[in-house]
């Protein structure tokens, strides 16, 4: 059945018109979509500015525009200060504000969200307390999998999702927040619960032009927010708490905080600490690996805790919990060496898991990486420095090129290394890539391949999309070997 709304419904608190009897059928910001009787919002983008398509829009048969200054086209033109940020108002209202019916807790930062959410999601669950998960991997009701397209949706998709985690008798969302989603304001009027904090490194400066923009982006998510769990391992998390001005709390895998880890014992099968808080210190056992999933798992605990859920429970269901795809994944070879499969795609990321890897491995570290295509070219030299800090050989190839010359991307990692001595190859194709480098693997050798983690596809340039999944071609190179 079609969806009707009266306008003064959907403009409540937000706006004010003349025509506020009307019905409207739908709601968009989309020109390609526009229909009869319908809201367009005027939004300006990077490169196109709904302001212009207005007066057309209305031509197609557009009840109203939604705009931020007067265009001269009398009263079916609704003035708003942001129409951005009215759109993700109008979004929440078109769902009658699902927002307001759930707990919702937010993780932002550049590393560890996936993790961090996927946790917390496992614990309530385990729990009994039926949630919902908006992530980069998929988004999640209870048990039920739905595919994304962003780590943080836009906005009348976002309260849709929402809408239907309502209808289904989720409680709790936990979701990762992008700094896209949070200067698009593609989450509306949301406010969090919860809010975690994870850390702030390179990565979308082709978006945020500086780190300083990048760290006021992925603030705003504090603005709107009960109670905040910062990681003051990072520098951006230091000044984040004394910045913020709701309740919080501190964590920490370093020094003594809030909620903190000690004796931190790490092997390739899984690992071990001491989580330390309220005065009292408890034995964790994970069958995750890596000191950056004992940062990640601290703060999931944190948050449970802030829930309500007894430090026991926790603990036991961590223990039992097997890991996100493509976060320190070990992709079975039936060989004597390893192969890990990990998003890592930033410096701080690249460094985290070969750092944390490195601990246990017995032969050589071998790291496979590329650099994404029409992305922060700046960071590609210092994935280069990160990688060569830790491994003992590097094999540089494509991750998405997208429009981009893969070469040419390689070229500006190779920068990286001029100062370095250590050993690598250059393999363009990364299936051919990662046929190398099963090839030349060891007795106690571990390979990372750093990049696509979770992902099952290729962006190479046309924006042609393939099916890539490192699994495969993982067990496809094994074969070879035989």
């Amino acid at each position: 059945m079609e969806k009707i709304m009266k306008l003064y419904r959907l403009l409540e608190g937000i706006a004010e018109t003349d025509l506020s009897d009307i019905e409207i059928s739908k709601i968009t910001d989309n020109t390609k979509t526009v229909e009869k009787d319908c809201i367009f919002v005027c939004i300006k983008g990077g490169s196109f500015d709904g302001h212009d398509a207005a007066s057309e829009m209305l031509e197609k048969g557009a009840a109203a525009v939604a705009v931020e200054r007067d265009l001269g086209l009398g009263e079916r033109q609704i003035i708003v200060p942001d129409t951005r940020e009215f759109y993700g108002q109008l979004c929440s209202a078109w769902f009658d504000h699902p927002e307001r019916k759930l707990n919702i807790i937010g993780v932002t930062g550049t590393n560890g969200k996936t993790t961090i959410t996927n946790v917390i999601k496992n614990i309530l669950m385990n729990c009994g307390i039926k949630t919902g998960l908006i992530g980069t991997i998929r988004n999640e009701i209870g048990d039920e999998v739905i595919h994304t397209e962003n780590t943080t949706p836009m906005a009348f998709e976002y309260m849709k999702l929402l809408d239907r985690m309502v209808k289904s008798d989720c409680r709790y969302v936990v979701m990762e927040v992008s700094s896209f989603g949070l200067v698009q304001k593609r989450i509306g009027p949301t406010h969090f619960n919860i809010g975690v904090f994870t850390n702030l490194t390179q990565d979308h400066l082709d978006y945020h032009k500086t780190m300083e923009n990048y760290y006021q982006a992925k603030k705003m998510m504090f603005d709107s927010c009960n109670y905040a769990i910062i990681n003051t391992d990072d520098e951006y998390g230091k000044r984040l708490l004394c910045e913020i001005n709701c309740q919080k709390s501190s964590y920490s895998i370093t020094s003594e905080a809030d909620y903190y880890a000690d004796a931190v014992k790490i092997k390739s099968t899984g690992t071990s600490f001491w989580h330390c808080s309220d005065g009292k210190s408890q034995l964790v056992n994970m069958k995750m690996t890596g000191t950056f999933n004992v940062s990640n798992v601290t703060a999931a605990i944190a948050v449970c805790r802030r829930v309500g859920i007894p430090l026991d429970r926790i603990i036991s269901i961590i223990s039992e919990y097997g890991g996100v795809k493509g976060r320190c994944e070990i992709i079975p070879t039936g060989k004597e060496f390893t192969v890990i499969c990990d998003y890592a795609h930033t410096p701080d990321a690249v460094e985290n898991i070969l750092k944390s890897v490195k601990e246990y491995t017995e032969g050589r570290l071998i790291c496979l990486f590329g650099c994404g295509g029409n992305r922060d070219a700046k960071k590609r030299p210092l994935m280069a420095k990160a990688a060569s800090a830790y491994a003992d050989h590097l094999v540089i190839t494509s991750d998405n090129p997208r429009d981009e010359i893969p070469e040419s991307i390689i070229d500006d990692i190779l920068s990286g290394l001029t100062d370095t001595e250590i050993s690598f190859d250059v393999v363009v194709d990364r299936t051919e890539a990662i046929h190398h480098s099963l090839k030349i693997a060891q007795k106690g050798d571990i390979i990372v391949l750093a990049g696509k983690g979770h992902e099952d596809y290729q962006v190479l340039p046309g924006n042609e999309h393939i099916h890539f999944d490192e699994r495969e071609i993982v067990s496809e190179g094994l074969k070879l070997l035989d």
